[in-house]
């Protein structure tokens, strides 16, 4: 089942909680989850959620993968599938296949 608006929200309300200066930023990001758009879906082409993951190791390194659809060097992340249970989940899995595959989507 496709991530939902509500456990989207709540993620994002859960880091303002803790990030309260933030909520400007995210206010394009708390408009469209008031819109009927799915906007964990890809086919969303307004905007839609992706994750990624920031690994740091013990020395400060931070991992980043080769995006081969457009060439640059990121932080592995994503789209969200249909699978994903929560945007957490959703950012460890795009870690996996980044980091396993360095095969990345386009996006």
């Amino acid at each position: 089942m496709p991530l939902s608006h509500d456990h989207i929200r709540t993620t994002v309300e859960t880091y303002l909680a803790r990030h309260p200066h933030e909520r400007t930023q995210l206010g394009g990001l708390l408009d469209a989850l008031d819109r009927p758009t799915d906007i964990a879906s890809r086919s969303t082409f307004s905007g839609h959620v992706t994750c990624g993951a920031v690994v740091v190791d013990p020395l400060g390194r931070v991992l980043h993968v080769l995006h081969l659809a457009s060439g640059k060097v990121l932080a592995p992340g994503g789209h969200t599938e249909p699978e994903d249970d929560s945007l957490a989940e959703a950012a460890l899995r795009e870690l996996h296949e980044g980091v396993l595959t360095e095969d990345r989507d386009g996006c």
